[in-house]
């Protein structure tokens, strides 16, 4: 099978169904790929951030998007032994929506794709997994070739986008160069059930050698179990048992409630890496999101940077993507338009592991809490500068894009 299109984008997670709606919203003809049959898929990311909202909020969207079922996050705090730490305060922030909303990915997913099919130029495929590009006598990439649960499938695109994550295959077979960081640890990711009389903050409890993270899910929490990196397969060996006696003597309740977690298997590892390409395309190709920059876990920031360079994207594509004369320097606007907050957001993970996360973990005794967050915490304007980073991130992106079809809603809200 061969098809034709303006833009061409694997991967359909935060990223990719964001820029694919946006594009289909301004005229562009879009194919969206996503490998699995649908998004449910357990312990992604869940955080939707105030600078995702502002633009949901900028598209006229946000009240419907918050009329689903979430939970709001307004404060993060952290526990070091018996002392309890603000970590971010989001309440301040200039946006419409001055919180974090937890919500399961599949259902934001979800929210992007019935948006996108309101314009006719949106195409999601679902089990087509992007495998191989095509390439030109110049060696410029003009699409891909997929496997799609109906057999191979070649997709020609004036671009091809990768959007396919931090194991991005296109990136690979596009032979870009990625500088990884490093980071001291991996986590573990597990639930547990949440009784009413819980406390609803989200927070975090740092003890000597290890790192417990708790996010409410309303009748659940979503735990992280920080490790130090590589040590899972020896936490494995020690059995369940041992692992439930770890978790019962972190969790701010009765311990016996660890017991809930019935297997190992139901335990599942995030090995977490931070990288960076040098160059984010070749002619004929961009990568964003993880594929372009894989984040560190902390603060949950790594969607909110996938979902801003899908903004900057298409603000700086549309146009010549709509209009058939999409350059090279058009796509490479797109690196130089978001390369410095990456670098940015990166060095600021890259901070909190080294004086936070990595000692830590490397820690024997009573966890006390690192100089760089007794000043954070206590300093006033210091204390709000997580919760920007978080929140907003660098540079934060607006939608500059113009619907294609102001009546796109009416037309085509029963397809």
């Amino acid at each position: 099978m061969d098809t034709r299109t303006q833009a061409c984008i694997a991967g359909g997670g935060p990223a990719g169904m964001m820029l694919g709606v946006l594009l289909a919203r301004a005229g562009v003809r879009v194919i969206v790929l996503e490998k699995h049959a649908d998004f449910l898929r357990d312990f992604r990311g869940d955080t939707i951030h105030p600078s995702t909202m502002q633009v949901l909020h900028e598209l006229g969207w946000l009240d419907e998007f918050l009329a689903l079922p979430h939970q709001r996050v307004t404060e993060l705090r952290a526990s070091f032994g018996a002392q309890r730490f603000r970590i971010a305060d989001m309440s301040h922030l200039p946006v419409a929506a001055p919180f974090i909303a937890m919500m399961p990915q599949w259902d934001f997913l979800d929210f992007l794709n019935r948006k996108g099919r309101l314009y006719p130029s949106f195409d999601l495929r679902m089990q087509a997994e992007a495998r191989a590009l095509i390439v030109d006598a110049n060696n410029r990439v003009t699409g891909l070739r997929a496997i799609t649960a109906n057999g191979p499938l070649d997709i020609h695109a004036d671009l091809v986008i990768a959007a396919d994550g931090r194991t991005s295959t296109l990136r690979h077979v596009a032979g870009l160069i990625s500088q990884s960081f490093g980071a001291p640890m991996d986590a573990l990711w597990f639930r547990l059930p949440r009784r009413p009389t819980d406390t609803s903050e989200t927070q975090g409890r740092f003890d000597a050698g290890r790192i417990f993270v708790m996010l409410n899910r309303g009748d659940y929490w979503q735990c992280a179990f920080v490790i130090p990196k590589g040590t899972d397969a020896r936490i494995r060996n020690e059995g369940l048992a041992a692992f439930q006696k770890s978790v019962g003597a972190l969790v701010p309740f009765e311990a016996a409630r660890a017991t809930s977690i019935a297997s190992l298997d139901d335990v599942k590892l995030l090995v977490v890496q931070v990288d960076r390409l040098e160059k984010w395309s070749r002619p004929g190709l961009l990568c964003i999101g993880d594929a372009a920059h894989a984040m560190s876990p902390i603060g949950g920031v790594g969607i909110n940077l996938a979902i801003q360079d899908a903004v900057a994207a298409s603000n700086i594509l549309a146009a010549p993507l709509r209009e058939n004369r999409v350059s090279d320097s058009d796509v490479e606007a797109v690196q130089a338009r978001r390369e410095w907050p990456t670098r940015m957001t990166q060095r600021f993970q890259l901070i909190m592991q080294n004086t936070i996360i990595g000692p830590t973990l490397a820690a024997t005794g009573t966890a006390k809490p690192p100089l760089a967050l007794r000043v954070l915490t206590r300093l006033p304007f210091f204390s709000r500068l997580p919760a920007r980073v978080m929140g907003l991130g660098f540079r934060p992106e607006h939608v500059e894009t113009r619907a294609a079809h102001d009546n796109a809603r009416l037309i085509y809200s029963a397809k």
